[in-house]
């Protein structure tokens, strides 16, 4: 008997794969914060010290910016499974020390197949198998057509937000900009409502713009839409831009804008980002997309 697959709550997470199901129905989460979800399941009776799940996750990897990528992570699972950090119902964060998943675990057993039990064959039976087979066989095809065909029609839109650019000259609004990208992207994913999927922290979104490839970007993460940031200086003002652009063409969906003095960095990065995730999330998540039309 092999344990790797896991209940709790309305969900169902196998370890190994890292497949998450909710009532049967997969659930779109990223690769890193799925693994982080794994490990904290798998030691569901302790506390996950910050430094164990970087050793578990990233191994001997060389991430500099790991506080904050750890923290996008169980932002991102605690946006997919529906949990509130103030009145936790799955992970509870214990300050300096690190994390635990306090929901009720199942562990669900998968049973190894047993010994076949040899069977006399005829040539009569040998016929019924073989016009069996054929029969499941036609089955199976046409099953897996249909699931194919089911999953490719509710195949969510999937939008990639590359991090924010600091166009100031300022050095020190890169901590600001790069605030906002991960402050959006947590209220762009907690407005989908399961309506489509936002990949932010993937390693080719962190690429300097002129090394920034916009189609590869999106072939890569299989992205339909790529969301662009500028932080600019302007007027004594700080200006933010965000471009929602439909891949692979590059035709511009919204625009979106924002001109504010940054006198308190973490107050308008909490508006901009509500402001940029309410502008965008609403036409992704109606399917109302159409191109970008300048007004005149």
């Amino acid at each position: 008997m092999s344990q790797r697959r896991f209940r709790f709550g309305q969900f169902e997470l196998d370890a190994e794969s890292l497949d998450l199901t909710r009532d049967g129905t997969t659930v779109h989460l990223q690769s890193q914060p799925k693994q982080v979800l794994a490990h904290l399941v798998r030691n569901a009776d302790r506390t996950v010290s910050r430094d164990e799940l970087q050793k578990a996750i990233w191994g001997d990897q060389t991430f500099v910016d790991f506080e904050r990528g750890l923290n996008f992570c169980i932002s991102q699972i605690r946006s997919t499974l529906g949990d509130d950090a103030s009145s936790p119902t799955y992970i509870r964060t214990f300050a300096r020390q690190g994390y635990r998943f306090i929901a009720p675990v199942q562990s669900l057993a998968i049973a190894e197949p047993s010994a076949p039990v040899p069977v006399a064959i005829t040539p009569r039976r040998t016929m019924l198998l073989v016009a069996a087979a054929v029969v499941v066989l036609g089955a199976i095809s046409v099953a897996a057509f249909l699931v194919r065909t089911s999953r490719a029609a509710k195949r969510l839109p999937v939008v990639a937000v590359v991090r924010f650019d600091n166009e100031t000259g300022d050095d020190s609004v890169s901590r600001f900009s790069d605030g906002l990208t991960d402050t959006f992207v947590e209220r762009l994913t907690s407005a989908s409502n399961g309506r489509y999927a936002v990949i932010g922290n993937a390693n080719v979104l962190r690429q300097p713009r002129q090394q920034r490839d916009l189609r590869a970007i999106a072939a890569s993460l299989q992205a339909n839409y790529i969301i662009l940031g500028q932080i600019q200086a302007y007027a004594g003002q700080t200006r933010m831009l965000v471009h929602l652009i439909h891949m692979p063409e590059q035709t511009h969906v919204r625009v979106a804008r924002m001109e504010k003095p940054l006198t308190d960095p973490l107050q308008l990065e909490a508006e901009a980002a509500q402001k940029f995730a309410d502008e965008f999330s609403r036409p992704l998540a109606a399917g109302d997309v159409s191109p970008f039309r300048p007004k005149h």
